[in-house]
């Protein structure tokens, strides 16, 4: 796996890690403490799936011609994901701990199974067709240009 994925592999994690900090706050009845944390998880995510959706999936469609192809699912799952993280962060905001955990269980299931068929089926196809990668994703490496590697 490239380290351009294995970065995106980190976001992931990190996303799971702050919501799960969110979860731990919600069951404490920490309200604020939620809410720090939910938000420092809506700012991942939404900085993960720009780079997913802005950089990376249009690089796949434009290298393997497949524009209704995992891209589309993918992005259908973003916005699913959206929609429930919206829903939690508005029960968040209402003090509702018990309505925010409801969707952030449900929320926490979609993640999982999204990132798997990411991590298992569609960074490896990535890995495999997008020349650059890592430069295409903004995570080039530090050479200076002047060689084959740029």
């Amino acid at each position: 796996m490239s380290q351009a994925m294995k970065k995106l592999v980190v976001q992931h994690t990190e996303c799971d890690e702050q919501l799960n900090r969110c979860e731990a706050a919600l069951h404490k009845g920490d309200m604020a403490a939620a809410g720090r944390n939910f938000c420092l998880f809506s700012e991942q995510l939404d900085s993960h799936f720009t780079l997913e959706e802005d950089r990376l999936f249009p690089a796949l469609e434009k290298a393997t011609g497949m524009s209704h192809g995992p891209t589309v699912v993918m992005r259908a799952e973003h916005i699913e994901i959206r929609n429930l993280r919206d829903e939690a962060s508005a029960a968040i905001a209402a003090g509702q701990a018990d309505q925010a955990l409801a969707v952030l269980d449900t929320l926490n299931v979609l993640i999982q199974q999204h990132n798997i068929k990411e991590e298992n089926i569609l960074y490896p196809m990535c890995g495999g067709s997008i020349p650059n990668l890592e430069a295409v994703l903004g995570m080039g490496s530090t050479c200076c240009g002047a060689c084959s590697c740029a």
